[in-house]
């Protein structure tokens, strides 16, 4: 009896037992990545971060400083600017967070006369969940679950932020420091000149990319908060510095990011300013500034090549945000964009590559057609 074959060649039931193999390797991953997220998220933040600061290391290296000196100097130098932005924005930011009650019940006053239309709704819920809820009875016991104290959350929550953070720049140090070492093992690994070739330009044309990327679009970002925070202190809102950098910061989030900048600053300006009109001021000027930033800078600066659809953005966020919280959120893009200069780089892969990029291939199937059509030509003729 004939085994069945599909398209490719492949007998029916080796295909299917490959596409098995492959879901159990990406569930294993997911979970391996999920439940071992203290280790591997910072392991994936210094890489990034290596990728990003790569050619800064390598154009001090042209210029006689040796790898191990100048990434100590770049590692050195961000330290430095995070410990002076965290001391020169410590003190609006704990102000905030002391007098966040106070501005939560004075944005409930400014927005009390929305809430009018929605108040029977509101009374009805109310009333439903005092006749769903358990009344107290004598005879029923209730099971209360012990949790751990906010000291003892915040104290565990502390510490391992701090070791993590500690692991990314070690971590990070040792990367940058290793110059070509890496890429030395890469080529190492292949016997023939022309593979080993080819291996190297493929590493070198991803880093180059990537790096690129990451360093374009930190920089877009800092600009970005950079004119947040002028504009804002230019319309008089309090602690513009705290808002820029939380506009630069949340940048990296595709769409939720802005959103939450814009309703965090509408807030603000509800509580600050008397005058509904002039509130409105500064949340429209963040839109503006976010709707050029996202419509033509980042377009003309980075290029169409690096764009990724929405519906891939927004099931990344989606998918690490679930998986590695905040901070996954954050580097869902830039790993996103590392997927798909990889995928571009390889023939077997292109096919991802191309599903995930914001570029349509329209002309693909006419230059197909094209390239059917003239051997049928050639031979008729």
């Amino acid at each position: 009896m004939k085994e069945r074959v599909d398209d490719a060649g492949m007998p029916a039931q080796s295909r299917t037992v490959r596409v098995c193999l492959i879901g159990l390797f990406l569930f294993a991953l997911v979970y391996a990545l999920y439940f071992g997220r203290d280790f591997f998220m910072p392991v994936v933040l210094a890489f990034l971060l290596a990728l990003m600061m790569s050619p800064v290391v390598r154009a001090l290296a042209k210029r006689g400083i040796a790898p191990p000196v100048s990434a100590t100097l770049v590692v050195i130098v961000t330290l430095g600017g995070l410990a002076a932005a965290g001391y020169f924005l410590s003190g609006p930011a704990i102000a905030l967070g002391n007098d966040a009650p106070n501005i939560g019940r004075r944005v409930a006053q400014r927005l009390a006369e929305l809430q009018h239309p929605f108040q029977r709704i509101l009374d009805v819920s109310q009333q439903v969940e005092k006749m769903t809820s358990v009344t107290d009875e004598p005879g029923v016991a209730k099971v209360v679950v012990a949790q751990p104290g906010i000291i003892s959350q915040a104290a565990g929550n502390i510490i391992s932020g701090a070791t993590s953070a500690a692991i990314v720049f070690v971590l990070w140090l040792f990367l940058l420091a290793s110059g070509s070492m890496f890429y030395e093992k890469i080529v190492q690994s292949f016997t023939r000149l022309s593979e080993k070739k080819r291996a190297l330009r493929v590493v070198y044309d991803v880093e180059r990319e990537i790096s690129r990327y990451l360093l374009t679009v930190t920089l877009i970002n800092g600009g970005l908060g950079a004119a947040i925070g002028i504009g804002l202190w230019l319309l008089g809102v309090p602690n513009p510095a705290v808002w820029g950098t939380m506009a630069a910061l949340l940048n990296f989030l595709p769409y939720i990011g802005a959103l939450t900048t814009i309703l965090v600053v509408a807030a603000i300006s509800l509580i600050s300013f008397e005058s509904l009109g002039y509130a409105l001021v500064p949340p429209l000027f963040v839109l503006c500034c976010n709707i050029v930033e996202g419509q033509i800078v980042t377009p003309l600066i980075v290029g169409r090549r690096l764009e990724i659809n929405a519906v891939a953005i927004f099931i990344a966020v989606a998918f690490w945000s679930w998986l590695w919280g905040f901070v996954g959120a954050l580097i869902a893009v830039p790993l996103l964009v590392t997927a798909k200069v990889f995928c571009d780089h390889f023939e077997g892969l292109r096919h991802i590559g191309n599903f995930l990029s914001a570029e349509t291939s329209g002309n693909d199937e006419e230059e197909d057609d094209e390239a059917e059509r003239k051997p049928a030509g050639a031979a008729a003729a």
